[in-house]
């Protein structure tokens, strides 16, 4: 009666075998028949793979995406992909883009439009994620949006691609949006990289203007990149010192940067 009842249970066939295995080598449990007609038997021969649920462990892949991937790609609808694939097909071939862009980017919703903006910019499509964002720009829905900004600027500058960045800077600008320390920083960073202090200045001139408390960063990376510039750099070095008094400012010998 035991065996019939452990054959009615659904397990692998290699667990039906190691069962007989052992079924093999061990006693019969006694079984003691009550006057209720209900019986009662030992257990503690049981394999222990029968105690708890069976569980199969899987020692390959199966081919299925994994957990986190595959949610981050649900968010994106079928239109979003396919709209993200063909800008990236005709990136080279501005008037395909520009066609593209008309017939699909303009179809879709806000959701998707922004959900393609922001796997352009993961996928560091900079180029195309502004392309984008210009569309968006003009939509009923759009609200300015200093982050919106901020990521497109701080890639454009990484890339030493500044004009690019100072048209986003200049429409943010009109906007009346102020970006944040790390945008000053990068912008800055950006033009003495580029070789042009006096874009530097300008933008500095324009972080005194902001509503936002000022920080130490973009100073000190315009007070080290404006070394070979002395004139420029103390102008820099006076605003610093008023605005952090306790602050100390490291002047290296001059000769070193030929400066005499």
């Amino acid at each position: 009666m035991a065996i019939r009842a452990i054959s009615r249970l659904k397990i692998p066939s290699y667990s039906s075998l190691l069962l007989l295995k052992h079924l093999s080598v061990s006693p019969i449990p006694s079984i003691s028949f009550t006057s209720t007609s209900s019986f009662s038997c030992s257990t503690s021969w049981v394999p222990v793979f029968l105690r708890s649920p069976l569980r199969v462990v899987r020692s390959y892949h199966d081919g299925r995406p994994r957990g986190p991937l595959w949610r981050g790609k649900k968010l994106i609808g079928k239109e979003a992909l396919f709209v993200i694939l063909g800008l990236k097909r005709f990136k080279d071939d501005e008037e395909k883009l520009d066609k593209f862009i008309k017939t699909h980017v303009l179809r879709l919703l806000k959701m998707d439009m922004i959900a393609v903006l922001n796997e352009l910019e993961r996928q560091e499509e900079v180029s195309l994620a502004v392309k984008v964002f210009w569309v968006i720009q003009k939509e009923v829905w759009y609200q300015p949006d200093v982050y919106l900004y901020k990521d497109l600027i701080i890639a454009l500058a990484r890339r030493r691609k500044m004009d690019e960045a100072m048209k986003l800077w200049e429409s943010m600008r009109k906007e009346d949006l102020f970006p944040d320390c790390q945008t000053f920083t990068e912008v800055i960073r950006g033009f003495l990289r580029d070789g042009s202090p006096a874009d530097a200045m300008n933008i500095f001139e324009d972080m005194k203007k902001s509503p936002y408390p000022p920080e130490e960063l973009p100073f000190r990376v315009l007070l080290k990149g404006l070394l070979p510039h002395p004139l420029l750099r103390n102008r820099v070095k006076q605003d610093f010192e008023e605005i952090f008094p306790d602050r100390h400012i490291y002047d290296p010998p001059e000769e070193i940067f030929g400066l005499r």
